[in-house]
């Protein structure tokens, strides 16, 4: 059978916990194994691990902005201002909100909301896959996800499971035809992270599509397709609203964002720079071999992303992957944030996904387990060490 045959199974009547339980089970086992090797490695090096989750990095800008609200700003002495205008605000007005209604501080309610949005990611991934491909699929496609070598960011106090969350959900209400819903959680989306262009990218453009296919076929009814308009007008609106906000607190203007962001040397240069980066890596024996392990790398997600193509992914899903992917790759931003980056492209592990369940149980359960104690420990060791930045 070729990738073109791959086919889909049915659709079904709706996501529930009963039906996810085996793919949730199985992500909080392996994200507790993270956290227990970390645990382990981080007391050998006398370090803590609840602070490398959620008091370094970026989720000490979170929390500066839950505690003190925006304004605040590092000048480097080389002429860079690192402002906290460049995070999006909706994790740290969760963390603000779960630290006035608990006892916890806004750094480990960070912590509780990124523990409870990477179980909501999971859910999500697993209703969109199951949804495409069935619930066999569903499962591994979480299980890839949990064991994906930065999956340790999902139980950190940033926003990468968080936006996750909003995203699958956003992709599952469109795909199951719930525009209205889809539209609002792309608003969130957009209030989250940069990169929620994508998932409005994915609700535009199915609707148009959708728009476009009414004139060759039946027409829906007036209110379907008021729903599907007044999602297009939703979407943009949280990740719009707060980039005009900045340009207007800056003096900026419209682009007032993008000067926040060069202050952090991020931009989108269609690559140059990491193009640069990479061809650097060639200057000496020992970093060409890291360089071309970037090659392969970026190799492979073109691979993957031409897979999901050949194997008919839905619209919205081939859309939000891409969109994800390119703003990734082709940003200026620190070259080791990348993979993070990528960690919400979800529909590019539906691929693996698929071949993992078309194996004997024992045997895929053998290879994902190997995996997760792997990421498990290079979690562990990355934490320790450089981090993602």
């Amino acid at each position: 059978m070729t990738d073109l045959e791959t086919p889909a199974a049915p659709p079904r009547p709706g996501p529930s916990w009963r039906r996810a339980a085996p793919a949730l089970l199985g992500y909080a086992a392996v994200r507790a194994l993270g956290l227990v090797v970390l645990a382990v490695w981080s007391a050998a090096r006398d370090e803590s691990w609840l602070r490398l989750l959620s008091a370094r990095w970026d989720s000490l800008w979170y929390t500066r902005v839950a505690e003190l609200g925006y304004g605040y700003e590092v000048r480097l002495p080389g002429g860079d201002v690192h402002s906290n205008l460049a995070f999006f605000p909706l994790l740290p007005w969760l963390e603000r909100a779960v630290s006035a209604l608990s006892p916890l501080s806004p750094a480990h309610a960070g912590l509780l909301v990124s523990w409870t949005a990477s179980l909501a990611a999971a859910w999500g991934i697993f209703a969109v896959a199951d949804l495409v491909y069935g619930r066999r699929a569903g499962v591994c496609a979480v299980l890839l996800w949990a064991v994906l070598p930065v999956g340790v960011v999902q139980s950190m106090a940033y926003s990468e499971s968080l936006f996750t969350a909003l995203a699958a959900w956003s992709l599952y209400a469109v795909l199951t035809g719930r525009w209205l819903t889809a539209g609002l959680l792309a608003s969130l989306a957009g209030l989250t992270r940069p990169v929620g262009a994508a998932v409005v990218a994915a609700v535009w453009v199915t609707a148009i599509a959708s728009f476009a296919g009414e004139r060759s076929g039946p027409a829906e009814d007036g209110a379907s397709r008021w729903r599907r308009a007044l999602a297009m007008l939703i979407a943009p609106l949280g990740a719009a609203g707060y980039v005009l906000w900045v340009g207007h607190r800056t003096g900026g203007g419209p682009l007032g964002y993008l000067d926040v962001q060069a202050g952090w040397r991020n931009g989108f240069d269609g690559g140059y720079a990491f193009a640069r980066f990479v061809a650097g890596k060639f200057t000496s024996f020992p970093a060409a071999l890291a360089g071309l392990a970037l090659i392969a790398g970026v190799g492979l997600l073109v691979r993957l992303y031409v897979v999901c193509v050949r194997q008919r992914q839905p619209l919205p899903l081939l859309v939000y992957a891409g969109v994800v992917a390119a703003l990734a790759l082709c940003a200026s931003s620190y070259f080791g944030s990348k993979p993070r980056l990528l960690l919400p492209a979800f529909p590019l592990l539906l691929p693996l996904a698929l071949a993992l369940a078309r194996l004997r149980t024992s045997r895929s359960a053998w290879v994902l387990g190997a995996v997760a104690v792997a990421s498990a420990a290079y979690g562990a060791w990355w934490l320790n060490g450089s981090g993602p930045p």
